[in-house]
């Protein structure tokens, strides 16, 4: 049982998966509970340093720890199921998260809810852009797509240039940040534009 364990640690963290050594904060495992909901889910290995060394679960306390996080800490409230493998002596919590079909999961984080993806092995603070396509998606109904004069200009920008930033479409429009988001975030819903996590800051391209 315990290859199968250790076939995981193998594999790193990345987009599915999260080592955590020990749970202190409710609040801050509810930040994972939120990225792995909002993206394709994932597994949290608890009792597992992020080099990978087995450091091992003492108690069931890691377990309350992430049932407060998923019920007191996320909104709605997250599912998970867990496991508990016993690797050369030492306990591990295997806690697996299903993506959410309620998305923005929100986790809350001193004192406010805030959404987060999953980026390669990091928990990401979701944007404005983030929000408003979640919400859109919530919404959506069929409707004809004829483009806007800010949207085509993003996109002649983009026949020309691999991606851009809000930032860069606000000037280049001259538009609010509030219109900026709503735009790039119906592109994004019609799968015309796609995002991207690069220099510490979302990117759109086409898809």
């Amino acid at each position: 049982m315990s290859r199968y364990i250790k076939r995981l640690i193998q594999q790193g963290e990345h987009l599915r998966q999260d080592f955590k050594y020990a749970i202190s904060d409710s609040a801050k495992i509810a930040r994972s509970l939120s990225a792995f909901a909002n993206t394709v889910g994932g597994t949290l290995l608890i009792g597992v340093k992020d080099n990978g060394n087995i450091a091992g679960v003492k108690s069931e306390e890691e377990y309350y720890m992430v049932e407060a996080a998923a019920t007191m800490y996320c909104k709605p409230e997250v599912k998970f199921e867990t496991r508990l493998w016993n690797v050369d002596g030492k306990n591990v919590l295997e806690v697996m998260i299903p993506e959410s079909k309620k998305k923005p999961v929100l986790a809350k984080q001193e004192g406010r809810w805030k959404a987060y993806i999953r980026v390669t092995d990091e928990n990401i603070l979701a944007d404005a852009v983030w929000m408003e396509v979640w919400r859109l998606k919530k919404y959506r109904k069929g409707t004809f797509l004829q483009y806007s004069e800010a949207e085509q200009r993003l996109l002649d920008y983009l026949n020309e240039h691999s991606a851009v930033t809000l930032a860069d479409f606000r000037k280049l429009t001259q538009i609010s940040n509030k219109q900026a988001v709503k735009t790039i975030a119906r592109l994004v819903n019609f799968k015309i534009l796609t995002i991207e996590f690069f220099n510490n800051q979302f990117i759109y391209k086409l898809v």
